[in-house]
């Protein structure tokens, strides 16, 4: 019975970290046009317990990708500089839509996971009531 608590709890720290993705790559589709704005990344980390992985896994510090931001020629626009250029933002949305993909499929796989536990563990209290 421990076995299948711990893959719960594996799987719910995956479908954690998955969710803090998600949230930081809607952010940078919402800003993909906001001038200057710096694209947002997190990078997953094995959580360690007592000196030993223990095979969770958690979302390290949120780092702004260090790719050039475009320049975008519009004269008209308030913040054009002399020349009619003004610095967008760093964000490709092709990347964006990919890595919310990538997201959703493995919180998709976690869910699966841990469902899977769930059912097990339910199928398993059930067989000693009997």
């Amino acid at each position: 019975m421990s076995d299948l608590l711990k893959t719960m709890s594996l799987s719910a720290s995956g479908m954690q970290a998955q969710s803090n993705r998600l949230r930081h790559v809607s952010e940078n589709i919402a800003n993909a046009d906001t001038p200057g704005y710096q694209r947002k990344v997190v990078a997953f980390e094995p959580m360690v317990t007592g000196g030993t992985r223990s095979g969770h896994v958690s979302t390290g510090p949120v780092q702004l990708d260090t790719k050039e931001p475009t320049e975008i020629y519009d004269p008209g626009h308030p913040m054009a500089g002399e020349n009619g250029f003004y610095t967008g933002s760093n964000v490709d949305l092709m990347i964006e839509i990919a890595d919310s993909r990538e997201a959703q499929r493995s919180y998709e796989a976690n869910l699966k996971m841990f469902d899977q536990a769930r059912q097990m563990s339910s199928s398993l209290l059930d067989l000693l009531r009997r």
